[in-house]
């Protein structure tokens, strides 16, 4: 049997904004029975989802370092203007501009509202 993955896990300090934030950029729907908010299609949580790979955002007490992620999120884009409208949309939402050390590349880095880094790839 193949093995596949099923969730992303984010730490957080507000695991709910976190989750919005995500929820937002992915055009799906935040769900916070308890106090982890779960992110994934719009037609309500399923676990394990078979079609999309979900994100879970747990509250953590401490916040992220200042060091850059060990995993993080690569967005992929169809054009160079759904990039560039994705790279909008997503600053609107409160991404940021990061710098990881990719020098000059042809996809851009951002970060959410608590700093974890994703890239928005260029298409291909």
């Amino acid at each position: 049997m193949a093995l596949r993955p099923v969730q992303v896990n984010i730490k957080a300090l507000d695991a709910s904004a976190v989750g919005r934030f995500w929820a937002e950029a992915l055009g799906w729907s935040a769900y916070s029975p308890g106090v982890t908010t779960y992110v994934g299609p719009a037609s309500g949580p399923v676990w394990p989802d078979p079609f999309a790979v979900c994100v879970d955002v747990v509250p953590v007490p401490n916040a992220k370092t200042m060091t850059k992620n060990r995993v993080h999120l690569d967005l992929a884009t169809t054009s160079t203007s759904h990039q560039a409208e994705l790279i909008a949309r997503l600053k609107a939402l409160g991404a940021t501009p990061a710098d990881v050390g990719q020098g000059d590349v042809p996809w851009t880095c951002l970060a959410d509202p608590e700093g974890h880094e994703f890239c928005v790839l260029a298409p291909s």
